[in-house]
């Protein structure tokens, strides 16, 4: 289904990738997007970013790190790096950001370190991840859930082949891209009806009969207060990010969230699967 790269060429490829264009099936993938309407391309150059990593081992939390952090200084992120929740604790840290990443998988965060990140979200920063290191990521804390837009439940089968559909064709984020096949966990989750979906999967029933035909959002975005979230369910593991469409809309939906505090509130009518 997807050729295996080095990682060392794969992280050479998707830094020259931000700075000229990615091949994807169907077309190109600019580094900054292109721009068809009226709206400024969105960009992470000067924006100041806390990548913040750790909680389960087996989502590759600091394997993430050497994929994602060299691409968004490549671009002109200030970026700031932390192995601690204790970070969310830094005041005059997360009143300087633009953006948060978090790859963080189940663990727990305490009332303090929550509060800060809530609020600097409400506030106008945005928030990205993704898989469970942002959808399934303190589990006990339904503040932080409502903030996400969704949590994951189960991935029938464990890793499997399933198809990846677009359903907007026209936002930033997926323009261009058609749909795509993966080899990964296909999670089932439940989901804030409030988010906009940009791309679904469908389930099969081979894992879990009772649920055959049921369409899932895989990737979407959506405000809390004043900020930008941004999700995907897809990236298990870094070679999920070979795909050359998982690696686009994850870097495309890195730099819509990081532009919160410098573009009007987008609204979205009828915000529902689809």
């Amino acid at each position: 289904m997807k050729q295996k790269k080095s990682r060392r060429n794969f992280i050479k490829s998707s830094i020259a990738g931000s700075a000229g264009m990615l091949m994807v099936p169907g077309g190109l993938f600019a580094g900054k997007h292109a721009r068809t309407d009226n709206q400024p391309a969105p960009s992470l150059e000067g924006k100041k970013v806390l990548y913040v990593y750790g909680g389960w081992e087996g989502h590759e939390p600091k394997e993430s790190v050497d994929v994602f952090v060299p691409w968004m200084r490549s671009e002109g992120a200030e970026v700031t790096v932390s192995d601690t929740l204790d970070a969310y604790l830094d005041e005059s840290l997360m009143e300087s950001l633009d953006l948060i990443v978090q790859v963080y998988t189940m663990s727990e965060i305490t009332n303090d370190q929550e509060k800060m990140l809530l609020e600097t979200v409400k506030n106008g920063a945005g928030i990205t991840g993704w898989h469970g290191g942002l959808c399934d990521a303190f589990r006990q804390n339904t503040e932080y859930q409502f903030m996400t837009g969704g949590q994951w439940v189960s991935h029938p089968g464990g890793i499997i082949d399933y198809r990846v559909n677009i359903v907007d064709h026209t936002d930033r984020i997926t323009r261009d891209l058609s749909d795509f096949d993966v080899h990964t966990e296909q999670y089932y989750m439940h989901v804030d009806p409030n988010v906009n979906v940009l791309a679904t999967t469908r389930f099969s029933g081979e894992h879990a009969p009772w649920i055959d035909g049921s369409v899932m959002p895989v990737v979407w975005k959506k405000y809390y207060g004043n900020g930008r979230v941004f999700y995907s369910s897809l990236g298990h593991s870094m070679d999920d990010f070979d795909v050359p469409e998982t690696l686009a809309i994850q870097q495309r939906g890195i730099r819509w969230a990081a532009e919160s505090k410098y573009h009007p509130f987008e609204e979205w009518v009828n915000p529902v699967y689809k």
